[in-house]
Formats: C-alpha cells, sequence, structure tokens
C-alpha cells in the first residue's frame, strides 16, 4: 500500500503515534487510506449539501474495506462573486484547489482518492489534481439545483439576471424582480441549467471519472446519497484493480468528452477546463479540434440558457449517458475506453435509452448537424476565440456592427444600462483575460443586462474574458492572444466595424493590417490592476485562454 509509507515498520513508529492521536485502531491502520476531499462549505449553494455526501461516501468505503479520512478543499460561489472584485477570484482557484489537494494528498501518502465537488472551479480543479496524483480515484458531486417556478414557468440564475436587466429597462417592476429572488433558486445544489458546474458534472461521467447519474441526479434527491456510497465502495474496487486516473483520462476519453459536450450544449467554460484537465494528464488538446468535433456532432440538448429544459429534466429523460447511447449510434464515441465502473464506456452505455425526445433529441432529429460550441478566428483572434452556438439567436450567427470599447467590465455595465448601446452595437470588453484582469471575469452581468434589456438578437459582446454557463447570445469569449499582452483586441477603436460569422467560424475587426500595424507602433501595456497578493503571482505565471489558462513556470535564462 502507498499509505505504508506513514504506516508501516519501525521508522514509522512516530508517524503511527499520530494516527493513534486521530483515535484511529489498528484494525483502521491495517486497511487502504481513502483520502475523501470535501468541498463543503457555508456559503455556496452547491456545496452545503457536501456534508452529507461525504458521510455518504465515508460508510460506502468502510463497507468496502477501507478507512476513509476527510480534508477539505475551497470553492467560490460565482454567482456571489459575479460583477465585482470577487470574480477576480473564480477561475484562480482552480489552481488552488488543484495545488492544494496535491499536496495533501501526497503528503499524507493516501492510497486512493474520493473527490467531492460540485460547483464551477471544483470540478476541473479536483480532476486536475487527480491527474497529477494518479491514485484510484472516483468522482462525486453535490447534484444540480431543482429549477425555480415563477408564474408557472421554470426558471434559474440566469432569469434573475436578466429579470435585473428587464428592470434597468422599464419592463419589469421591483416586485416583480423580487418573487423572482425568491422563487429561482429553490434547493440546494449546483445551479438548475446547463452552466458550467453541471457542465464539468456530466462530463465526469463522459470522462469515465464519475458513476453514471453523477451530472444529473438532482441534489435533493435521495438516489445522490445511495450515488455516494456507491462511490464510496467503487474506490475500493479500483484500488483492488490498480486502476488509476491516467488509466482512464486517456486522450480518447478527452475526444469523447469533446463530442459529448457538443451534443449537450456545454458551457464555454469547459473549453478552459477540458485543455487544462488533459494538460495534467499528458495529452495535449488543440483547440484546433473544437471545429472539427463540432462539424460532425449533432446538437442533441437546449438545456437552460439555450432552451426551457433544465437538468433535473435530462436526469428524466436519462442522462448523460442516454445522450452518449444516441452518439454512438453513428459511431460518434470511443466505446472501449476503461471507466470507474471497472467496465468500458460502451459497457456502460449499453442499454440507456433516451426517455423523452422532447429532451434529448434523438441522433437523426438534432436541433442542429453541428455541435454547440464552436471556436473563430481571424484578425480579432489569431489564435482562437469560444462561442456556445447553440445559445445564439440565429439572426445573430453572423453579424457586423460598430465597436462599442471598454477597457473594463463595470464601464460596460454603465454604458448598456445607461441605455448608450443600441441596436447592431458590437460590445468590446477587454483588459478582462487571465493576465490583464486578472482572472478572467464572467461577463453573465453584461451579457443579462443585453438580454434583459431586449437587446440579445441584435447586440453581440466580444472579450478576452469569459461567459458564465448562464449566459446566451452572441457572447464571444476567451479572445488570444488577450489585450494584456498585445492582442489585437487591444488596438480595436470605437467605431471600428466588426465582422462575426459563426457558421464560418470567423471573427474579424474590418481594418487594414497596415493600419493595425500602425496602431500596434502606439500601443502601451496597460498598468497592472493587481500587484500583490495571489492575483499578482497568478497573473505572472498564467498562460492565454486558448490554452486553458494553465499556469506555467518561466523558462530559466
Amino acid at each position: 500500500m502507498k499509505s505504508d509509507a506513514v504506516r508501516k515498520g519501525m521508522q514509522q513508529a512516530p508517524h503511527r503515534s499520530l494516527f493513534h492521536a486521530l483515535g484511529m485502531t489498528e484494525e483502521e491502520m491495517e486497511k487502504p487510506l481513502v483520502g475523501i476531499v470535501s468541498s463543503y462549505n457555508e456559503i455556496v449553494p452547491g456545496h452545503m449539501n457536501l456534508d452529507k455526501i461525504v458521510e455518504a461516501v465515508k460508510l460506502g468505503v468502510a463497507m468496502a474495506g477501507g478507512t476513509p479520512v476527510v480534508f477539505p478543499a475551497i470553492a467560490v460561489c460565482d454567482g456571489i462573486a459575479m460583477g465585482h472584485v470577487g470574480m477576480k477570484y473564480s477561475l484562480v482557484t482552480r489552481d488552488l484547489i488543484a495545488d492544494s489537494t496535491e499536496c495533501m494528498a501526497l503528503a499524507h501518502q493516501f492510497d486512493a482518492l474520493v473527490m467531492v465537488p460540485n460547483c464551477d472551479k471544483n470540478v476541473p480543479g479536483l480532476l486536475m489534481a487527480a491527474a497529477r496524483v494518479n491514485v484510484p480515484t472516483v468522482f462525486v458531486s453535490g447534484g444540480p439545483m431543482l429549477a425555480g417556478h415563477v408564474k408557472g414557468k421554470k426558471r434559474s440564475l440566469s432569469s434573475m439576471f436578466e429579470a435585473v436587466g428587464a428592470y434597468a429597462a422599464g419592463t419589469m417592476t421591483e416586485e416583480e424582480v423580487t418573487e423572482f429572488e425568491n422563487k429561482v433558486c429553490p434547493t440546494c445544489g449546483s445551479c438548475s441549467g446547463m452552466y458550467t458546474a453541471n457542465s464539468m458534472n456530466c462530463l465526469t461521467e463522459v470522462l469515465g471519472m464519475g458513476l453514471q447519474g453523477n451530472g444529473t441526479i438532482p441534489a435533493v434527491y435521495s438516489d445522490r446519497i445511495k450515488l455516494a456510497k456507491h462511490a464510496g465502495m467503487k474506490v475500493m474496487e479500483m484500488y483492488e484493480k490498480n486502476i488509476r486516473p491516467r488509466d482512464i483520462m486517456t486522450r480518447e476519453a478527452f475526444l469523447n468528452a469533446l463530442t459529448v459536450d457538443m451534443a449537450l450544449g456545454c458551457s464555454t467554460n469547459s473549453m478552459l477546463h477540458l485543455p487544462a484537465i488533459a494538460h495534467e494528464a499528458g495529452v495535449e488538446l488543440d483547440m484546433e479540434l473544437v471545429n472539427e468535433m463540432s462539424g460532425r456532432t449533432p446538437n442533441l440538448c437546449h438545456l437552460a440558457p439555450a432552451g426551457p429544459t433544465y437538468i433535473e429534466d435530462l436526469n428524466e429523460a436519462g442522462g448523460v449517458y442516454a445522450v452518449m447511447n444516441e452518439l454512438s449510434k453513428k459511431n460518434l464515441l470511443h466505446l472501449d475506453c476503461m471507466t470507474v465502473t471497472g467496465k468500458t464506456v460502451g459497457e456502460n452505455i449499453k442499454g440507456c435509452v433516451n426517455k423523452n425526445p422532447e429532451i434529448i433529441r434523438p441522433i437523426d432529429n438534432p436541433y442542429s448537424q453541428t455541435g454547440g460550441i464552436a471556436v473563430l478566428k481571424g484578425n480579432l483572434a489569431p489564435d482562437t476565440a469560444v462561442v456556445k452556438r447553440s445559445a445564439v439567436a440565429p439572426e445573430m450567427l453572423a453579424h457586423e456592427g460598430p465597436a462599442r470599447v471598454f477597457d473594463c467590465e463595470e464601464d460596460a455595465i454603465a454604458a448598456i444600462k445607461g441605455g448608450k448601446i443600441k441596436e447592431g452595437d458590437v460590445v468590446v470588453i477587454r483588459y478582462e483575460g487571465p493576465k490583464g484582469g486578472p482572472g478572467m471575469r464572467e461577463m453573465l452581468n453584461p451579457t443579462s443586462a443585453i438580454a434583459g434589456m431586449g437587446l440579445g438578437s441584435s447586440v453581440a459582446l466580444i472579450t478576452d474574458g469569459r461567459f458564465s454557463g448562464a449566459s446566451r447570445g452572441a457572447s464571444i469569449g476567451h479572445v488570444s492572444p488577450e489585450a494584456a499582452v498585445g492582442g489585437p483586441i487591444a488596438l480595436v477603436e470605437e467605431g471600428d466595424i466588426i465582422s462575426i460569422d459563426i457558421n464560418k467560424n470567423a471573427l474579424n475587426v474590418l481594418v487594414s493590417d497596415e493600419e493595425l500595424a500602425e496602431r500596434r507602433k502606439k500601443w502601451q501595456p496597460r498598468t497592472p490592476q493587481v500587484t500583490t497578493g495571489y492575483l499578482a503571482r497568478y497573473a505572472s505565471l498564467v498562460t492565454s485562454g486558448n490554452r486553458g489558462a494553465v499556469l506555467e513556470v518561466p523558462k530559466q535564462s
């Protein structure tokens, strides 16, 4: 056992004395030591129930012959952090989570791990840690929130942000906003649409790191407790078979994840997280692959914010495995990939039927023949930019309009809510990238304000920052290179005509190469917005959005 390094032999007698101090019995010290990484806290609605999940995992591990030991991981609520300096601290926690979990797992020599995340950065952060530590590991999340109900319609957090925009436009009263406020988030769990948290939890099933239902069983269902017990049992089976994360998270597994991402219409944040997780697993995931995968993968689901259905509906329709089974009918998946079940993808999804063709479109009747996400390139994004195509109004798939340029999110929101943005405009928010922010803030406030003010089908938004999975409309993010390193987005001027053609994967500013060269001669790097603390260190190490915003140690000269 790996844990023999801290529990066996005379040299480890001091170590054992500390286990005795924990109240651990001799019998417990003879069994595999299983770390349970708990993301529980009392500020994130998706994490307030994780204490129950952790207790169920502990029971499962103990039932299967292991010794469970809990240690923590931090978590930020993106909704609460949205629209202020707090959002600079959201993406950056992904690496803190990965680093701290690596430290705890290796310092204490755990034989296996069960990861208990739920919301946005915890899932990818813990997947990154799993790939690094590479001991048998199973994921079980806290589950999605149930949708709210307002005036007879299902609603979610994105509805709440758009209600604020509608209030600013004068189309909703304060009393109506208050009703939304009290009803759109009715239970614990990760917010109820196909936002980033639920996108990544669904993809744990596809990657093979989570059991069936991990992405879709609602947080308040008792089946979620049963799932957690089974996760605890399953990690012991993985330990016995010595099945490790890098045996599961292969290149083919990541190609499966990209394929199902397209079919589900996941958050564009998955285009940051999948490359970062792959990087830790020793797999290079080039963003150029995305359009290739999208070109051959039909979009089968229109979950909120792209449509009126929610994760609870996907669960009832058969869940992620049913979607995968539909895709397998056209040989779109690698079915021989190993998973935490000890079986292959093909074995797992066999017989998982689509129970509701209105929620999961059959493979022969998709919403579109192409996937939910597109990668754009052009003189405005020489590396790449990303858009959730499935959430864009058809009339905005091709658009030209004048640039309205802002150097931070706050200035853009003030202009939108102040009525200064008109139909046809292209809002450009720059210096919000990984380095420039720093932290690559999500732009849910401006996209929701645009939608709430009735401009969602006539105004585009382009940024070197990123978007919440709750954003909809022509929201193009991750523009790389970012403004802070002199990317072309830094050279755009007020009134420049910007051309967007999502079907042709093109993003350009209609300015000559000569003019852009002249502007570049005059461009000066912006003064760093943060010069102390963790954000400053992060800014010095982080790479571009097209590389997953991974941290890279500077090369020694």
